[in-house]
């Protein structure tokens, strides 16, 4: 049997070679009535211990993930003709960790952090616009620290499943599920 993060990293990798943005993936969430919700993020992380994202913490897919803390994530790499799923329980980042990825972002990235209010009514652009430039006076000439409202989290996978493209839609499906410590790995029908 493979390790299911062994052969996530070697898909991983594959895809990094032929896709700018292979780090792109659909993450998919459920609010407290149980309705889907999905959009694009990108993977920051990933290893054992799980599959790392960041964002406000005040956004629709943070009050989501507050109210139902499980989510599934999906990566095409059309080149490769694959997919992988991920599903599992949602926790945050450490402050320490969150505070070590926010440095690494550019500048302004940091400080859209502090101007966006995600997710909430905007009345137009140039409120915005405004707003980013009083940030930017503001931290004019110092760090910027990483806002209260803004960390990761970590999707800690319970099912891990690697899909290969094969002609006539006779595809191979190889799932991994946890099993406390350890992984089960079967095939499902395509």
């Amino acid at each position: 049997m493979a390790d299911p993060f062994d052969l996530f990293q070697t898909w991983f990798t594959e895809a990094l070679a032929s896709d700018a943005e292979a780090n792109a993936m659909t993450l998919a969430t459920a609010d407290a009535a149980g309705r889907p919700d999905a959009r694009i993020v990108l993977l920051k992380g990933h290893g054992p211990d799980g599959f790392v994202f960041y964002t406000n913490r005040s956004s629709r897919k943070a009050v989501q993930l507050a109210a139902n803390p499980h989510a599934t994530l999906l990566f095409h790499w059309k080149p490769q003709r694959r997919q992988v799923r991920i599903e599992g329980s949602v926790t945050w980042a450490s402050d320490a960790e969150s505070d070590r990825y926010f440095a690494t972002r550019p500048r302004d990235s940091q400080l859209g952090a502090w101007a966006s209010l995600q997710s909430q009514p905007l009345d137009d652009r140039a409120t915005f616009e405004a707003r980013f430039a009083a940030v930017a006076e503001q931290y004019a000439g110092r760090d910027v620290p990483r806002p209260p409202h803004w960390g990761g989290y970590r999707v800690v996978p319970e099912a891990i499943e690697f899909w290969q493209d094969r002609e006539f839609r006779l595809h191979e499906r190889r799932r991994f599920t946890r099993a406390g410590d350890d992984w089960r790995e079967g095939l499902l029908y395509p």
